[in-house]
């Protein structure tokens, strides 16, 4: 498939330790190749206008670890090859390359992260970057995966590396998109090129004075009393970092709660909303789409961006859902 990929290329990659290690692979792959790689304005999980006239010059794009709206990627596809590695909710994407076990009707835990999703078509052994992918996604919570973790466990005796190490890594890769530098998340996966003992990922002097700055803001949030609303926590934020899913992350996973989190610092007109739930976050993304919100997620995860206008609406919506 990649042998038949002719011209100029491009990579167009979530902004998150998935998406990066998903880019770093591939353009390992394609290395051969004339390809560059891209992630969306971050907090957007949808192409601008400006950003499809310039994608769409392009011989072949690849998609990796985004379910990009339908429109945009048909749009993408007709002066270009496309291909989609992912492993979101949504639907196959017939008029294109679509590689998604899940939407096929794969175990979501047999398949945790793109990165993993990527490494497995290219038939590689288990590496670093299929493994932070994973990480990236579940963190903690992949300890509970039994498969996945033995094999995690397999590869950090092997490297001389702690799961602690691994989940730093990411955390430090992370630090990027959080800080709002979508440069430096484009920069990544040629760093993660070029490094050549793990170590220096957990060393890199940039990301470490990132996290330290992230660290910060995150802690002042969840410190801050939460508001419950039949035994749903909905937690309102005002933060110009990116880091909705991390502090929703952390207040579902140690309350063991469905958690609605709201962010209005980071747009200046819209806001970010993101969910994790106990429940199928499916239909409420499908809702969110509907509605005509730039909405997407997991099996258990729902994140959009919301007109400020629509917020409290589509909030409620999110409640009552959480509530039935």
């Amino acid at each position: 498939m990649f042998e038949e990929l002719e011209g100029k290329g491009l990579i167009i990659h979530h902004w998150d330790t998935d998406g990066i290690s998903s880019a770093k692979l591939l353009i390992e792959k394609l290395k051969e190749k004339d390809i560059d790689n891209k992630t969306p304005e971050l907090g957007n999980y949808f192409l601008t206008n400006k950003e499809l006239k310039e994608f769409e010059k392009n011989d072949f794009i690849i998609i990796a670890d985004m379910s990009l709206p339908e429109k945009n990627v048909l749009r993408l596809s007709k002066n270009a090859k496309v291909m989609i590695f992912d492993h979101h909710l949504g639907k196959i994407i017939k008029n294109v390359f679509h590689h998604n076990p899940i939407l096929k009707g794969e175990d979501p835990y047999k398949y945790p992260s793109a990165s993993w999703i990527v490494n497995d078509y290219l038939e590689n052994d288990v590496n670093l970057y299929a493994i932070l992918g994973v990480i990236g996604d579940y963190e903690e919570k992949i300890k509970q995966n039994k498969e996945f973790y033995e094999i995690i466990q397999k590869f950090c005796k092997e490297k001389n590396l702690s799961f602690e190490d691994l989940h730093k890594m990411v955390y430090l890769l992370d630090s990027n998109y959080k800080i709002g530098d979508k440069k430096a998340v484009e920069n990544a996966p040629y760093i993660l090129l070029n490094t050549i003992d793990p170590h220096e990922i957990l060393e890199n002097k940039k990301w470490n004075r990132n996290l330290k700055n992230l660290d910060k803001e995150i802690n002042e949030i969840l410190n801050e009393k939460n508001e419950e609303i039949n035994g749903i926590i909905v937690k309102k934020i005002n933060t110009p970092y990116n880091i909705i899913s991390t502090v929703t992350r952390k207040i579902s996973w140690s309350s063991k709660k469905n958690t609605v989190v709201v962010n209005s610092g980071f747009f200046d007109d819209k806001d970010q909303i993101y969910m994790r739930s106990t429940k199928s976050a499916e239909p409420m993304i499908k809702r969110g789409k509907d509605l005509g919100l730039k909405c997407g997620g997991k099996k258990e995860v729902l994140g959009a961006i919301v007109p400020k206008e629509k917020t409290q609406d589509f909030l409620s919506e999110l409640i009552n859902y959480l509530k039935s």
